[in-house]
This record gives C-alpha cells, structure tokens and sequence, in this order.
C-alpha cells in the first residue's frame, strides 16, 4: 500500500513537468516557424513578386499569432495550475473548512481583486500560515493569504493590494 502512494505521488509531481516540457517544445517550435516565415518575406522582398509579399506577409502573421496563442494558454496554465485543487479535498475533509467560532473586530466586507486594503484587514492574526493544509497553492514574495471571515484573500503585504478572492472558502 506504501509503495502504491509513493508511486501515486510522484506521478502526481511529475506530470505538470512533463505538460511544461510539451509547452516549452511547441513554443521553441513556433518560434523557429516565426523565423522561417519572416527569412522566406526577405526572400520575397528580394524577389520582388507582390503575390509571393503578401503571402509571405500572411504567413508571417498567422506564424506570430500562434506563437502568441501558446505564449498565452502557457501563462495561463501556470496561473491556474493548483488554483482549484482544494475543491475536491474541502468536499472530503468538511470538519477542516469549518468555520468556527471567529470573527474580526471590524465588520464584512466584500473584497476584490485589485483594491488597496488598509493594514489591520491582513494583521498577523488573520494570516494562514500553513495555506498547504487547505491545498491553497504558495503565496509568491511579499503575499500572503488571509481569513476574511469566510473568504481567503490574496494579499500583497508590501503594498496592501487584493491579488486574489476565494469567496466562501469556508462552510
């Protein structure tokens, strides 16, 4: 059973690797195809055929689009990657999403992403400071995820930014 979830585990691990390493692939791929498009445009440009320009200028386009495109789904993929991996383990683990008894000295408010908030709304005291154990994916430098009564908020404690809103996180 042992052996079962440590192979589990690294399957688990090494699977977003390999998804990266399939990106990066056709991200090298589109490039050198940006490359190849726009040395056959010179070509033309030399030759002096506007039929071959403009088609030449066509596939140059379509070549940058979709390097863009991969660019794009790549960025997104990191954004969100862990982004809703708790769902399914709150389902399971109900007692661990509980709300309690807790409330904070200063009434609700419904927060969103991009607003300043002032310092007492992300005090120590409303820190989560093991945001693993709630399957939230790791704050990045100067971020730190905070209780809201039952929401979780991303916040840039240098500045005092909402990065992130996860509403009613807890039950």
């Amino acid at each position: 059973m042992r052996k079962l979830i440590i192979t589990a585990l690294i399957a688990a691990t090494a699977f977003p690797a390999v998804a990266g390493a399939q990106s990066n692939g056709e991200i090298r791929r589109d490039r050198r195809d940006v490359r190849q498009e726009q040395r056959e445009l010179n070509d033309a440009y030399r030759r002096g055929d506007r039929h071959d320009i403009r088609e030449q200028r066509r596939d140059v386009r379509e070549a940058r689009q979709e390097l863009r495109e991969d660019v794009r789904d790549r960025r997104d993929d990191r954004r969100n990657w862990g982004r809703n991996d708790w769902r399914g383990y709150r389902d399971s683990n109900r007692g661990l999403y509980a709300r309690g008894n807790w409330n904070a000295p200063f009434r609700y408010t419904a927060f969103r992403s991009g607003i300043r908030i002032a310092p007492n709304y992300y005090g120590s005291r409303y820190y989560i400071a093991d945001p693993w154990r709630y399957r939230l994916p790791n704050p990045g430098w100067n971020q730190r995820w905070i209780r809201h009564y039952n929401d979780v908020l991303l916040v840039d404690t240098r500045r005092g930014i909402v990065i992130d809103v996860i509403r009613n996180f807890y039950w």
